[in-house]
């Protein structure tokens, strides 16, 4: 498995700011788009830490799930078959 959740977990909070669940939300979203090969097969590279904070860095300002969920949207309107991937909700 190529993400780490904990770190990444940790990183997301000190980058981002929001509540310990979003962060520990997206950090196991991440492991699970990871364990489905989806991003690997679609995009051509390994999903790591260091690629999820990258991209959400990209994303408009907010939260680690408003961010991530920014960006998943983006990899659905391109790919398609990444929405289960998404926060629907999470506690703040």
């Amino acid at each position: 498995m190529s993400i780490d959740p904990e770190p990444l977990e940790a990183r997301l909070r000190e980058a981002f700011g929001g509540t310990d669940g979003q962060a520990r939300v997206v950090a196991r979203q991440a492991a699970d788009l990871d364990d489905s090969g989806r991003y690997a097969a679609d995009v051509g590279s390994e999903l790591t830490n260091a690629v999820v904070l990258e991209e959400l860095t990209d994303a408009p300002d907010g939260e680690p799930a408003d961010r991530w969920n920014w960006w998943i949207g983006s990899l659905e309107i391109a790919y398609g078959g990444y929405e289960r991937f998404g926060v629907q909700r999470y506690r703040r």
